[in-house]
């Protein structure tokens, strides 16, 4: 929610189900012949819940979609510009609603999910779903997930390759968090009261399942290390994401 429009950013404990599927990052390179067609965030989404409240539309998840995206790229070309660094966003914004319609090092995307897919740099995500979280919990979830979602391909641009999963995931929260709340500083989004309790909620109901080893691959990090990774940016910016 970029100021001068908007409704304020809301991340309800509900959060659970719709960002459970977040953080697919590094895919084996593809040859050109396999780059995924192309889709658009225009994409026709239809609502996928009969008790939402039908006040928030298409039109307005396209808007958060658009404005997501540029946002984050904003905030990362300053942040380059600022190391020196030539900031190059990545190549697609790519929404689909069928499972293997886009491809990602050959192996197909499913549904209920996104994606930052380093092979064709491009970030891809189930319309659908996204549209029927957007409408349950509000704009923030759009937010946090081009946000996360950016994060690894900001990984990709800097050689971030870290040894386990877990490491990966929760510097992308880290770095998630710190765009939401640098950008909030510099006023280019906007938190009501009570937003951040409503965040941190959401954060802590997408750890990993107990008993999940912090090794293994796909990990994520429990829910007390997801909300203390995107805290920790959110208050200290990229400082304690380790990026160098």
């Amino acid at each position: 929610m970029p100021v001068p429009r908007r409704k304020r950013l809301v991340m309800p404990a509900l959060a659970a189900a719709a960002l459970v599927a977040l953080g697919c990052v590094a895919a084996p390179q593809e040859s050109p012949g396999q780059r995924p067609r192309a889709a658009t965030t225009t994409t026709e989404a239809e609502p996928q819940d009969p008790d939402v409240d039908g006040t928030d539309t298409v039109e307005e998840f396209q808007g958060d979609v658009g404005d997501a995206r540029e946002i984050a790229e904003e905030y990362w070309k300053k942040e380059f510009t600022r190391s020196g660094l030539e900031f190059e966003p990545i190549a697609e914004l790519i929404a689909y609603d069928e499972e293997g319609e886009v491809r990602c090092g050959g192996q197909g995307l499913g549904l209920n999910n996104a994606a930052y897919c380093s092979a064709g740099d491009f970030i891809a995500y189930d319309v659908d779903w996204a549209f029927a979280a957007f409408r349950q919990i509000g704009d923030a979830f759009i937010f946090y997930l081009l946000g996360h979602e950016y994060a690894h391909a900001i990984q990709r641009r800097l050689n971030i390759q870290k040894q386990f999963t877990i490491e990966q995931e929760l510097q992308a929260d880290c770095m998630a968090g710190a765009y939401i709340g640098d950008m909030q500083k510099r006023n280019r989004l906007r938190l009501e009261e009570g937003d951040l309790d409503e965040l941190a909620a959401g954060l802590e109901a997408v750890g990993d399942d107990p008993g999940q080893p912090w090794f293994a691959e796909g990990a994520h990090g429990t829910a007390r290390q997801r909300t203390a990774a995107f805290s920790n940016g959110y208050r200290r910016s990229l400082d304690p994401c380790n990026l160098s």
